[in-house]
């Protein structure tokens, strides 16, 4: 079974079971500070987790790209992937465990389905702790779909157990391992007993519980079930291969290295990482860049990360002696791979190849100067009695200048000198950490940071883009925001800096529609019907979904100043925002400029 098969088949099996197929959503969070992408499948879905309500209803499946930085550097062995796909289905406030495992056994096991051999198949379900009993309900629903006691593993809170947070939506949750060892699974082999051999491929969380504080849980009045399978490790499982990069999904991206580096894969160990590598790497720069709302090569936030991910991509190109361009070849073959699933990707390939071919420039010029950079340390280097390079020293070249340490030592050993590499490594391990902070939301997902305040930044947005639009034009179109409980931050196009009269402007316009109190109002159309009446809307969605159309205005038809495709949350009337002040207009990348602002005071919401 191919990756495309196995993202049609579970739809399919889905939507045999009343869910509604929604559109996947960009990998550029909206409105979330937690997190720099989407990491989960669950992410977009937040407000509906929340207790929104959802315009497909209570029963949801989608497929949905995700990207995961905090482990980049372990990239590289058979299993390691910043970006992947989760295949996904939602209860929300419908069925609950029972329906949900029963769901879940069907579709692996099943002839009809993915025809898995159920001996092969175990559990993990929450053993219980001093804040919530062990999860027996699940471990009998299992019981009763046919799973042997010995297949069951009771595991602590550490492995089985969702939070949102510190406090919160939360619960147990149950997954599901499939057996890559030798033959078939010993007695008594478990996830519990057997790390080792069972790997991870499905998790059905089941949010049932409100944390208040550090001690107390309180059942949730709409329980809510999240699940997720990872599409390449199953698709890696299906076709009984011992690696995702042995799949189909990743073996043209291969040859097309191969080719371009003269290089079998399979015949070196060190030279096979570096594939992996450019092969993951390049896939992920495609698809972030290839986004409905792509960002560009950057210093901070996700376009650092992009940045780091084509940079490690090249040098280990170089590794492999490439020495021309190639980041555009590899991105042609992600494009015809993927544009079926993903048709943002064909629809931005000249903006791909384009930024690709641009930092990879960039990056071999950088090598440049840090080789310079070197060069004008090497005599006080000399002066060392030790003839050793500082790690610290090492890692600058590296972090400053995208210089390796491997080229670090090349040039050091020309010049009798060696590098601390212990030293290297903590310098580098001090900057991971810091890395990792930045995308440390993957646990949170952004539910932790819902709230009165940040309901007035997401309403503000709304009026912001409009008056964006009356003041500098139609060229304006949102490429992102981000918000906290502080501040908004919104990315739109456009090609120079707004002067201080234009800045004005548009604050004084929000700042009216404010005042004006005007009304906000939902409905719920498909995009063709609020793309018709002049909705905004940034993503494309599947033929005929439904989606929530948010207009502030007097009325919803004739008279109106904003009008978005948006999943929410909104005020329910203007004068609740407060007063709106723009701080700071900078460049944000070439051709997007970005708008910090506040705001202050407002009415209370209205109670839901």
């Amino acid at each position: 079974m191919t990756a495309n098969e196995l993202r049609s088949k579970y739809i399919e099996f889905f939507k045999s079971k009343n869910h509604a197929e929604i559109s996947g959503q960009s990998l550029i969070p909206e409105n979330d500070p937690s997190v720099l992408f989407t990491t989960a499948g669950m992410h977009p879905l937040v407000p509906y987790l929340l207790g929104e309500k959802h315009p497909g209803g209570t029963r949801l499946t989608d497929y949905q790209k995700c990207v995961r930085t905090g482990d980049i550097d372990e990239v590289g062995d058979p299993s390691h992937l910043t970006c992947f796909e989760m295949l996904g289905n939602w209860s929300l406030g419908d069925y609950f465990k029972k329906e949900s495992i029963a769901f879940s056994y069907e579709f692996l096991t099943s002839e009809k389905w993915l025809g898995l051999d159920p001996r092969k198949i175990s559990v993990t379900v929450f053993a219980g702790d001093e804040n919530a009993p062990r999860d027996e309900e699940a471990a009998g629903y299992w019981k009763e779909n046919g799973m042997p006691e010995d297949k069951i593993a009771y595991l602590p809170a550490s492995d089985n157990w969702w939070a949102a947070g510190p406090t919160g939506p939360c619960g147990p949750d149950t997954e599901i391992f499939y057996w890559v060892g030798e033959g078939l699974p010993p007695e008594g082999s478990n996830k519990g007993t057997d790390s080792a051999n069972w790997m991870e491929i499905w998790n059905n969380v089941f949010m049932q519980y409100n944390r208040v504080d550090e001690k107390t849980l309180v059942p949730l009045p709409k329980k809510n079930v999240d699940t997720g399978m990872g599409l390449e490790r199953t698709n890696c499982i299906l076709q009984g291969k011992t690696s995702v990069y042995l799949t189909e999904v990743f073996q043209p991206i291969i040859g097309k290295i191969e080719e371009l580096s003269d290089y079998s894969y399979g015949t070196d160990a060190e030279k096979d990482k570096s594939v992996r590598i450019i092969a993951d790497h390049s896939r992920a720069s495609v698809f972030i860049l290839g986004d409905q709302k792509g960002v560009s090569p950057s210093n901070v936030g996700a376009g650092y990360v992009l940045r780091r991910l084509i940079r490690r991509a090249v040098r280990h190109g170089m590794k492999l002696g490439i020495e021309k361009e190639f980041l555009a070849e590899i991105a042609d073959v992600v494009i015809g791979n993927f544009k079926a699933a993903y048709p943002e990707l064909e629809a931005n390939a000249e903006k791909i190849r384009k930024e690709l071919t641009a930092e990879e420039n960039k990056f071999r010029v950088t090598l440049k100067n840090g080789e310079a950079e070197f060069r004008r340390l090497l005599p006080n280097l000399l002066k060392n009695p030790k003839k050793e390079i500082s790690g610290k020293v090492a890692f600058r070249l590296y972090d400053t200048f995208g210089f390796p340490v491997e080229l670090t030592q090349e040039l050091g050993a020309e010049n009798g000198m060696t590098v601390d590499l212990e030293g290297f490594k903590e310098a580098e391990k001090k900057h991971q950490e810091a890395s990792k902070s930045l995308d440390a939301g993957k646990a949170k997902g952004g539910l932790a940071e819902q709230s009165d305040t940040t309901t007035k930044y997401h309403t503000a947005t709304h009026l912001l883009q409009q008056a964006l639009v009356e003041v500098l034009g139609n060229q304006v179109a949102q490429k992102g925001s981000n918000i906290n409980n502080e501040r908004m931050r919104f990315d739109f196009t456009f090609e120079r800096p707004m002067t201080k009269e234009e800045i004005q402007k548009v604050e004084d316009i929000v700042n009216e529609k404010i005042k004006e109190d005007l009304p906000v109002t939902m409905e719920i159309k498909t995009l063709d019907e609020a793309k018709a009446e002049g909705a905004r809307a940034l993503f494309s969605s599947k033929y005929g979904e439904s989606v929530k159309v948010y207009t502030i205005g007097r009325d919803a038809k004739s008279d109106w100043f904003s009008k978005e495709v948006c999943g929410g949350p909104h005020v329910q009337h203007t004068a609740q925002i407060g007063v709106f002040k723009i701080e700071k207009e900078q460049s944000s990348s070439a051709g997007v400029r970005r708008i910090r602002a506040t705001i202050s005071g407002g009415l209370p919401l209205d109670p839901q």
